[in-house]
This record gives structure tokens, sequence and C-alpha cells, in this order.
């Protein structure tokens, strides 16, 4: 895996929950406690690596002991965080604090308010409301604030994987990291491990071919791809390709959310050619014309429109208005399809 945890990455600008001492997972810092907050594990394991790495780097003789806050008994981070009989310097990491039992709340809001300076205490928290106490004792004690927020924007998701391969000093093309996201975009984890997977299987710029050798089954078989094929009128590769990505655990709103981004661009084009506007007002790229012109030699205004609706209705329907997203979504791929003009 990418050493990124003790180098900042580009990143989202953080959610609107966090303290004046917040800072970002890929931002690691040395105090005497810390708080690791958020549901993102991969995000919290790399910020605590980023944490003790930081400790080494100033001592290398630092040592690592680590709790768990389901089972913590009373006094355990008191001996863990005591001088050890050598005096090396330790990084105690408390995992699993969203479990935390009444012990440790106490224990760690007592220690918070008089911590020792020698001593580095990591809070680890996945989220929620239990040990709110002890939350709160540590940031009004003024210690940083690690967030490890889910990355679930897609542009965020590209911002990732651009600074894993960045970090791991290689070059990916702009359409590889696409097509990476496109595939594995819906786990963080499995996402970077492609990553590292990649920087250590190949050579030499990743490139989009690079990316579908290793993981075609699943790029093929995104939104955009099933959009594309739902559009040309390829009604048994686009379910096709919509069963495969619900079965490997694509949800059905973004799949949906594609298919309206890919008819609104037809519609855009379809009014540049009526002469209502041009491709820079409507924000269209050049590509994204001549494609779209190419689509729509096979599509008449009425077909469009009946398209257009399917998919209003399908975002309604995946976003709770009705009783089976997977139904909804696979309804109006059928519609989109066998509305083009043959």
């Amino acid at each position: 895996m990418p050493a990124a945890s003790t180098s900042r990455q580009s990143r989202p600008a953080r959610k609107g929950r966090s303290s004046a001492n917040s800072r970002s997972w890929d931002d690691p810092t040395l105090a005497p406690v810390l708080l690791v907050r958020g549901p993102e594990g991969l995000l919290a394991e790399r910020a605590v690596d980023g944490i003790v790495g930081l400790a080494r780097e100033r001592d290398a003789t630092t040592e690592k002991a680590e709790l768990d806050g389901g089972t913590y008994a009373a006094g355990q981070l008191a001996v863990a965080a005591s001088p050890s009989l050598f005096g090396e310097p330790s990084v105690v990491v408390v995992r699993g604090a969203e479990a935390a039992t009444e012990d440790l709340v106490a224990d760690v809001v007592a220690y918070a308010g008089s911590p020792d300076p020698e001593t580095v205490v990591v809070v680890v928290h996945g989220g929620g409301q239990r040990g709110k106490k002890m939350l709160d004792a540590i940031v009004a004690s003024g210690a940083p604030v690690l967030e490890c927020e889910p990355i679930s924007k897609d542009a965020d998701k590209v911002q990732f994987v651009t600074a894993e391969f960045r970090a791991a000093r290689r070059r990916a093309d702009a359409a590889a990291v696409r097509a990476l996201v496109d595939a594995l975009g819906t786990d963080l984890r499995e996402l970077a491990s492609a990553c590292s997977q990649l920087v250590a299987d190949t050579t030499g710029t990743i490139s989009e071919a690079v990316v579908d050798r290793y993981y075609g089954g699943r790029v093929e078989a995104t939104g955009f791809k099933v959009a594309d094929a739902a559009v040309a009128g390829d009604t048994g590769g686009a379910v096709a390709l919509l069963r495969h990505a619900l079965a490997t655990g694509a949800d059905p709103v973004p799949i949906v959310a594609a298919l309206a981004l890919r008819l609104r661009t037809l519609a855009r084009v379809a009014a540049i050619r009526g002469g209502a506007a041009t491709a820079r007002q409507l924000g269209l790229q050049d590509w994204q014309v001549r494609n779209a012109q190419r689509d729509l030699s096979r599509w008449t205004p009425e077909g469009l429109a009946t398209a257009i609706g399917a998919v209003a209705q399908a975002d309604a329907d995946v976003k709770g208005g009705g009783r089976d997203p997977v139904y909804a979504v696979e309804k109006a791929v059928l519609t989109i399809a066998r509305s083009r003009r043959g």
C-alpha cells in the first residue's frame, strides 16, 4: 500500500462537524493526546500509521502499545502510558473507542486533563454517540482531531486514487484513474489495494488498457457503461451489464445518475442542433458534442422524451419512492434501449 500517511495528499474539504483543532487524516502530528475520528477504517489506519511514523522519526526507539476499547479494564491506560523501565518513548493506540467501556471513558477523561508529555496516546473512534463524554473531553483539551470521514463523492475518489499513485511515484493516465474508480469506487479499501497491486505488478505509466486488463470485468459493469449500451439500443448488453454491476456491489442510485447524465447530454446537443444554444454556453466539450451527435442520428425527440421520463421515474423510485430499486433501474434501462430508433 502506498506510504501516504506521513505526507499530505490533495483532499476534499472537511465536513461541517469539524472543530477548530480538526485536521485531515493524512496530516498527522504529534501531541500527548490525539483523537482519530470517523467511520472510514482505512483512513483511520493511515492516520494512526502516520502518527506512529512521526514518533519514530523523532525517536527510533519509540514503542507502540495497543488497547481495545470494547474490553478495556480500569487502569490499563495508566499502565500503558507510564514511562518504561529504560525510558523509551511510547505511542499508545486505543482502538475501537466507539465500543468504549465505562472504565475507558472515565480513564481517558481523567488522562486528557493531565497527560504525560513524553507519551503519545491515540484514541481511535469509529463514530456514533457512545463515549461522547470522552470525545468531548479530548476535544476540549485542545488535542488534535484527525478526521476520517468516508470519501463518497466521485471527484474525491478520483483525487484519492491520483494521490495514491503520486505517493508511490507512479504516473497514471486520467483515463486509467477514471476506469479504476468506475470499477472499484464503492469500496475505498479495495480501491487502495488495487492501486497498490498495479504499482507492484506493472511498470511505466499506468494506462486505461492496464486497468482494463486487471479489472476489466468490473470496469465494464459501471453505470456509464450501462448508459452507453442503453443509449446505443443494445437492450441485452445493457441489461447484462446492469445485472453484473448490481451483483458486484454497485448501487442503483449512481447508475440512474449515469443514465440521467447521458440523456441530459443528448438533450443539450439536440438544443445546439436546433440553434437554441452553443456548446460553450451549455458547458459541453467538443468530444461530448461529437459523440452525442452520432447518437442522436438514431433518436427522435419523442423517443428521447420517453427515455428522460423513464429515468426521472427511476430516480424517484431508487431514492425511496418505490419498493424495488433494482426493478426500477432495470425498467429504466429497458425503456431507454427500446426508445432508440432502430
